[in-house]
């Protein structure tokens, strides 16, 4: 009698764990009003800095700015006609640049940055100075207006440069340094 009810309860076990498995619903449910709340207050922040980076430009009846399909404005404090080759990808670019709040106090100068360099596309940095760089060519100061989220964005520098700030930066491109790429398709 023994050994039947084993026998049972084992066969009733295997029948049991055989049964198809239902699979679990999930503990939360994601509706994503989170992401489009972030996606609606990231939207008002840039129309906010827009409109104050505009309401900057109005105001400059100096200079005339020049709007960038990357979504910054700037103008020319030195043009060159004697230089036609702007950087590709791979050229190293020697410069000084500054940042300052948009018509505000300087953050860092060029003395306390010093010479930089960058090798288009192939070193990070910041969206603006990327695509800012590659709009010069060797000799030309040029000021550019960046909204945050093409400065330095949400996070800032970590240093000086806070969250959400647009800048306002004279950069000049002091030498082009050709890839050799570069100096073969342009021979």
């Amino acid at each position: 009698m023994f050994k039947k009810v084993i026998l049972i309860g084992i066969v009733f076990i295997a029948v049991v764990s055989c049964a198809q498995k239902e699979a679990r619903k999930p503990v939360s449910i994601r509706s994503g009003t989170f992401l489009k709340e972030s996606v609606k207050r990231n939207k008002a922040l840039i129309a906010k800095e827009e409109a104050a980076i505009q309401k900057y430009m109005d105001l400059d009846t100096v200079n005339t700015y020049l709007a960038s399909p990357n979504g910054f404005w700037y103008f020319y404090n030195e043009k060159t006609t004697l230089e036609t080759y702007l950087p590709k990808k791979g050229d190293t670019l020697v410069y000084a640049f500054n940042a300052s709040r948009i018509a505000g106090a300087t953050i860092y100068s060029n003395e306390e940055i010093g010479i930089q360099e960058y090798v288009v596309d192939k070193q990070q940095t910041i969206p603006g100075l990327r695509y800012g760089l590659q709009l010069m060519k060797k000799g030309e100061t040029v000021t550019f207006l960046f909204p945050s989220h093409i400065a330095y964005g949400y996070h800032g520098d970590n240093k000086k440069i806070g969250t959400n700030v647009p800048i306002q930066s004279t950069i000049t491109l002091l030498n082009i340094k050709k890839d050799n790429k570069n100096l073969e398709t342009e021979n």
